[in-house]
């Protein structure tokens, strides 16, 4: 029997693809897990076997991989997929925004997790400057992403429901 990996599989036809932006940021949250976890755990041992409790920064970092790499990058990865698309023609909503934010957001909180990280072990002006400025890229990336999803927070169809009364 011959499969066509092409071919979608019976009952898959109508099921929404998952595009490239949604993908990216869902692989990098998990990717951020990993790291969260990873840096969790030998915290844990540290701490629970050894009685070394874990510097702040690298307390921070475990913080910033798993908040922001995993939980925000999920967030809005999947807000990316769920939204309702923009009208056609619609000039205010601009795909390339959503990537610029995804690259300044991941390039700054690796930024962030490694500068909290390394500050752990060593002390150094371009140390501070690498976390201040992974965390002024995060804020960066979160404010451009939600200013390109902005036109995408409308309502479809519930203004109908409403004025039927329905509650949500």
């Amino acid at each position: 029997m011959r499969v066509n990996l092409n071919e979608m599989p019976s009952g898959m036809e109508e099921a929404d693809p998952v595009h490239t932006q949604v993908r990216r940021f869902i692989k990098t949250g998990l990717a951020f897990l990993a790291l969260g976890l990873v840096l969790g755990v030998y915290m844990l041992v540290r701490r629970e076997l050894w009685g070394i409790w874990p510097h702040p920064y690298m307390v921070s970092a475990h913080a910033h991989a798993v908040l922001v790499g995993f939980v925000m990058f999920l967030i809005l990865g999947v807000a990316v997929w769920l939204f309702p698309r923009a009208p056609k023609g619609d000039e205010r909503y601009r795909p390339e925004r959503i990537t610029a934010s995804y690259w300044i957001l991941a390039v700054a909180t690796l930024s962030r997790f490694l500068g909290e990280l390394l500050r752990t072990w060593m002390e150094g002006p371009w140390l501070t400057w690498l976390i201040v400025l992974g965390g002024v890229g995060q804020a960066t990336g979160f404010l451009i992403y939600f200013w390109a999803m902005w036109p995408r927070i409308r309502p479809v169809g519930s203004h109908l429901r409403e004025a039927r009364g329905e509650r949500f």
